[in-house]
């Protein structure tokens, strides 16, 4: 549950960006320290309560946004249509489970191996995000990464490094904070 509302908080922070249907927001800062915080069992069911509270109603996507519009839409000619940011939701509780796992095997012991871990995380989530993108908008890939994956990297390099850097204290968290459990 703190998992979830740590992402769906994470989301609230949003900044557009020109030129691109995908904001800068805070959910890959979340996503990554909560996969390796809570290693691959624990993250996975996080972001799937996330996900589905978010489905159900819950205002955790992107400024407050939920629900299946997230992810597809019906178009003025009635047809369904995939929302151009439901790829990156998706890629989240993948990167979360995969994050998590390379905690689980002892990625998370070192800077450099958490850094590793969050940054192949964070390649996940560019992977299904920037496929989903180039479907809904119907461009090709190099227009899909230049939409949703370029603009952000500056950005991402900084989340990684914060999410770095808090990890310890979360880890902390995790395994003395609260009643001990299995991973």
């Amino acid at each position: 549950v703190v998992g979830a509302l740590i992402v769906a908080a994470a989301a609230q922070v949003v900044i557009p960006l020109p030129g691109t249907p995908v904001p800068i927001t805070g959910q890959t800062f979340g996503v990554l320290l909560v996969g390796a915080a809570l290693g691959a069992r624990r993250s996975v069911a996080s972001l799937a309560l996330y996900l589905a509270l978010g489905l159900l109603g819950a205002p955790f996507f992107k400024s407050g946004g939920h629900g299946i519009e997230q992810f597809a839409n019906t178009s003025a000619d009635g047809a369904l249509a995939l929302a151009p940011t439901g790829g990156y939701l998706i890629g989240m509780l993948c990167a979360a489970g995969l994050v998590g796992r390379l905690a689980d095997l002892g990625w998370d012991r070192s800077v450099v191996g958490t850094v590793g871990a969050m940054v192949i995380g964070n390649a996940v989530i560019y992977a299904f995000g920037v496929s989903w993108l180039a479907v809904a908008l119907q461009i090709g890939v190099g227009e899909a990464i230049s939409k949703g994956a370029t603009p952000f990297l500056i950005g991402d390099t900084i989340k990684i490094t914060l999410a770095a850097g808090i990890f310890p204290s979360a880890w902390w968290y995790v395994n003395n904070g609260r009643s001990a459990g299995p991973r």
